[in-house]
């Protein structure tokens, strides 16, 4: 489905994280809806290597992108000489930056800091250049303990949280100095749906739930799950927010989520309804109570203003549309 009348054909586009989640979408979005468009897919591909937390460094996986036509190039975006290269041979009309170390428990803050915030501004400075609109992923995290989910009132966690905050700063900075590209930042709430299985543990619980559900065990959830909200949206309105982003009413910073907070009971109800199979639920102790978020729902009123966004899918929307793609990696990859 089409977003916009914005004919995306023959120009130059540049995803970053290309092979992650979201940054895969987006390359099959354009791929099936613009098949001129000129898309350079840049990724650093996992090795695996890892962080001192045991995970690993890169979740890009070659399987996101099998069909897909355009450029690949395996890169760091923490890698000067790749940005000059890149800086020289094209010349981009729209950047959709999704790279970054989006895992909230890495403890190396430095990487995160210069990966995260300082290869943003470098991108940015790209983007200007080239006159090329700038679309790059944000976080929910960056609310962290607030209890009001609507920018300018961030208080990030953890230094994934505090590295997306540093990234609206510096999109706030350039816009306060004029440009004359427009700049949008995406604040992600719960992601979830096709081309997340390779996130591994930080996968979302549907898709976990999911094949929990399949290999035939009792889903376990913590207790108190029916008070635990989350607002989850499946991976077609983020898209949809991406590409509505590309020519905003105004430049700035907006959350992406339904706006309706749902509680992880509901998934397991939800996927044990669609996949006609019923475990029952076991109810679990909540080891992080302290240190953990029991709400979150995103304020969409200035999003649905200034980008035309309208969130498309509820959670039974989103996970009945998502259940042929679940079954179809547990029979690919979780039984082999």
């Amino acid at each position: 489905m089409k977003y916009t009348d914005i004919d995306f054909n023959n120009k130059n586009i540049l995803i970053t994280g290309a092979a992650g989640f979201i940054g895969s979408n987006l390359c099959f979005y354009f791929q099936e809806n613009y098949p001129e468009a000129n898309i350079v897919a840049l990724d650093c591909f996992r090795s695996g290597e890892t962080f001192s937390n045991g995970n690993l460094k890169s979740f890009g996986h070659f399987k996101n992108l099998l069909g897909f036509k355009g450029v690949v190039i395996s890169g760091n975006i923490n890698d000067k000489e790749l940005l000059k290269e890149l800086e020289s041979s094209y010349t981009f009309d729209y950047i959709f930056h999704q790279a970054a170390i989006s895992d909230t428990t890495v403890l190396e803050q430095d990487l995160m800091v210069k990966t995260n915030v300082n290869a943003y501004e470098d991108l940015l400075k790209i983007a200007i250049k080239h006159k090329a609109n700038m679309i790059y992923a944000s976080s929910g995290a960056t609310y962290g303990d607030s209890d009001r989910f609507e920018v300018g009132f961030e208080q990030p966690n953890n230094a994934y949280g505090f590295s997306k905050v540093m990234m609206d700063n510096i999109t706030y900075k350039y816009l306060k100095d004029g440009v004359d590209i427009s700049i949008v930042g995406l604040k992600y709430f719960n992601v979830y749906g096709p081309r997340e299985f390779f996130k591994n543990k930080t996968a979302s619980m549907v898709v976990q739930f999911g094949h929990q559900i399949l290999k035939g065990n009792t889903p376990k959830l913590f207790e108190g799950s029916d008070k635990i909200l989350r607002d989850f949206i499946y991976i077609e309105d983020v898209i949809q927010a991406n590409i509505k982003a590309c020519f905003p009413k105004k430049s700035g910073v907006y959350n992406v989520g339904t706006g309706k907070a749902r509680s992880f009971e509901d998934i397991v109800n939800i996927l044990q309804k669609e996949l006609e199979v019923d475990n029952g639920k076991q109810y679990i102790p909540n080891p992080y109570i302290g240190a953990y978020q029991f709400f979150t729902q995103a304020n969409i009123e200035t999003t649905k203003e200034n980008l035309e966004y309208e969130p498309r899918f509820s959670m039974e929307d989103g996970i009945k549309a998502y259940i042929p793609e679940i079954k179809r990696l547990f029979e690919t990859e979780v039984k082999k």
